[in-house]
């Protein structure tokens, strides 16, 4: 791969995570903070917010990069086969930070309400949401690699709508994404994460990915399932 190629991953991996971030905390903010809406309000929009963009950058950066905007799924196709593992840590450190660049975007925007433009977060997230973060990995991960192994076509829509589903359908919110996780240990929002919490996350994060790539695999590949072109 020439070095130009690789470059152009990742920037597509630092813009669409910093913008995946971006989409994730925003909402939260205007909804429960300015707007006063309330928690309930703010989740719910959440959802709906990130799943529109996670679409868009999908579609717009999944022919440069694989669009994959987290490490989990990153580590993932290293496993798999299908990124280079000497591209795997360059693929990580642009996501991370590209997330931390959204958290400062996100609290820059929001500057006249909230004068922080980052802090620790004190939001606890612990025990069943731990679970939460494995199951929701685990199946974003698996629907990923299935959906890319079948030449999907609607890679975009099946996994924004996946994202969107588990946010308001597991207790953890759906972070399921380690520069997620460490993006959001650094906002002020209700969406935040305390980082003893968030180290937690993450490692439950990338050992329910690999789980979920070797079961994918077994499924899969070793039994030989047909993609469309076979």
């Amino acid at each position: 791969m020439s070095d130009f190629k690789l470059v152009a991953k990742l920037w597509a991996e630092f813009i669409g995570s910093m913008f995946l971030v971006m989409a994730s905390i925003s909402p939260v903010i205007l909804f429960n903070r300015v707007l006063d809406s309330g928690i309930g309000i703010s989740v719910l929009a959440d959802s709906v917010g990130v799943a529109w963009v996670l679409f868009a950058l999908i579609s717009v950066f999944g022919p440069i990069s694989g669009a994959h905007f987290n490490p989990a799924v990153s580590l993932s196709f290293a496993y798999s086969g299908s990124l280079p593992w000497r591209n795997f840590p360059y693929y990580v450190f642009v996501q991370i930070a590209g997330g931390v660049t959204g958290t400062l975007a996100t609290h820059l925007m929001f500057y006249h309400q909230v004068d922080s433009l980052v802090t620790l977060s004190r939001v606890t997230r612990n025990g069943g949401c731990f679970l939460a973060e494995a199951f929701g990995t685990f199946i974003l991960v698996f629907t990923i690699q299935a959906l890319v192994y079948q030449k999907s076509d609607k890679v975009p829509l099946i996994v924004s709508l996946l994202v969107g589903g588990q946010l308001i359908s597991t207790s953890s919110t759906m972070f399921a994404n380690p520069q997620v996780t460490i993006a959001r240990m650094f906002t002020y929002s209700a969406a935040g994460i305390r980082p003893v919490d968030g180290l937690v996350f993450i490692v439950v994060q990338f050992a329910s990915a690999i789980v979920a790539t070797i079961i994918w695999q077994y499924m899969f590949e070793k039994n030989k399932i047909l993609t469309p072109d076979k």
